[in-house]
């Protein structure tokens, strides 16, 4: 350890003194502790809320999604079809075809998107976990089933353990002639017995509806037809290689787009509200190290005769500024590191015994925490920046200083 390291660690641990540089060097520590534990935390419940909000959209925006480039529907052979199941990366393939309807059951109306799914779906899509009541599969048999979100359940008064319970559901029919003498041609019907009911969150809770892809081709007058082929990949596969590949295999009739790119404006908000929070911490700390100034500036005032003794010793000026450089440096990190430590703490407490909870009808009981190691990273080199920028000036200053006699008094 260096001579400068030795002195800046004595100045650290602070002797008891008449002047006020031990307390506000130790204000000025608690300061950068309590930014860097609130920094930690805040982050860590962001990226708790991100996690989950991406595991929630799993259940109806699959790893990769191709669509037609044009129009609803599209008609896809079995050799492509083929060809996209056996890409190296794709472990699971589904069609889909879906597009908004009327629903009536009980006398209640409500506009929702019938999906017709096939047997690979729930491979592809992570809905199973979310399935409250109910069967988790559609059926086609002589009373074809669905499954449907919470909100439209309770909208519509429907009773999965009813076996009278029926959804009936209404499309245009664009086949249709001659309405004036039947006007009821006009709309093509389907009835579905509920089976299953998922709960998500609102958006997909009061949107979707899940039935035998055959039978919703043929209330939409598309047989063979989908409009969407939904894909999962195995684990480290990347999503942008594949994504290439199947554009390449399918050519520019079809448009392929990662689970990214079916949420961009999503996670974009999402990535934002991160970062505009980690800016406000940042000028919490900036204001914090003003202390840290006046403090490092009492302390060259303090040990003026330290300065000229090591003046006369040889030491350059540029030894003396690193000297409270790296003191500004220690009052940081040992701040820092305390913070980082008690905000860590604080997560690891919260993601075992739930302390603070979420009030409200909620998939989950308590505020998500998910700690990543980059985040302490990044913290703590903005901790440490913020000890250089505010050491700057009193180890300037602390060159500047004239000598004082070095007579005993």
């Amino acid at each position: 350890m260096t001579l400068v390291w030795q002195l800046a660690w004595r100045y650290l641990r602070g002797k008891r003194s008449a002047n006020a540089v031990p307390v506000l060097s130790r204000i000025s520590m608690v300061a950068i502790a309590v930014g860097s534990c609130a920094m930690i935390v805040l982050f860590s419940v962001f990226n708790g809320f991100e996690d989950l909000i991406k595991d929630l959209y799993k259940a109806f925006y699959p790893e990769i999604r191709i669509s037609p480039a044009k129009g609803k529907f599209f008609a896809l052979d079995e050799q492509k079809l083929t060809a996209v199941r056996t890409l190296n990366g794709v472990t699971a393939l589904t069609t889909v075809i879906e597009d908004n309807v009327l629903i009536n059951s009980n006398d209640e109306q409500h506009v929702a998107t019938l999906k017709g799914i096939d047997r690979h779906y729930m491979e592809v899509n992570n809905v199973k976990p979310y399935i409250i009541e109910g069967r988790d599969s559609v059926i086609e048999g002589a009373v074809p089933t669905a499954i449907a979100g919470l909100r439209i359940v309770n909208q519509l008064g429907m009773d999965v353990n009813n076996v009278f319970s029926r959804l009936h559901i209404y499309y245009p029919n664009t086949e249709a002639e001659n309405l004036a003498a039947n006007p009821m041609s006009a709309f093509q019907n389907l009835q579905l017995k509920p089976d299953g009911v998922f709960r998500v969150q609102d958006e997909f809770d009061s949107r979707f509806i899940l039935a035998p892809i055959t039978l919703v081709q043929e209330l939409f007058l598309q047989p063979g037809q989908y409009s969407s082929v939904e894909l999962s990949l195995g684990q480290g596969a990347d999503a942008d290689m594949i994504k290439e590949q199947l554009q390449q295999l399918l050519g520019k009739e079809y448009e392929v787009y990662t689970r990214y790119e079916q949420n961009r404006t999503l996670y974009m908000v999402m990535k934002t509200e991160k970062w505009a929070v980690y800016v406000i911490l940042v000028l919490v700390l900036l204001i914090a190290s003003f202390n840290m100034i006046g403090a490092l500036t009492l302390l060259v005032l303090e040990k003026q005769k330290d300065i000229a003794i090591l003046r006369a010793m040889g030491a350059q000026a540029g030894s003396i500024r690193r000297l409270f450089f790296t003191e500004g440096v220690l009052w940081a990190v040992t701040g820092g590191s305390l913070g980082l430590l008690v905000g860590g703490l604080l997560c690891l407490g919260q993601q075992q015994f739930h302390w603070i909870r979420l009030e409200g009808a909620f998939i989950i009981e308590a505020y998500p925490v998910t700690m990543q190691f980059t985040d302490f990273l990044v913290i703590f080199a903005t901790v440490v920046v913020v000890g250089l920028l505010a050491a700057w000036y009193p180890a300037v200053r602390s060159t500047r200083v004239q000598d004082p006699s070095l007579k005993a008094s």
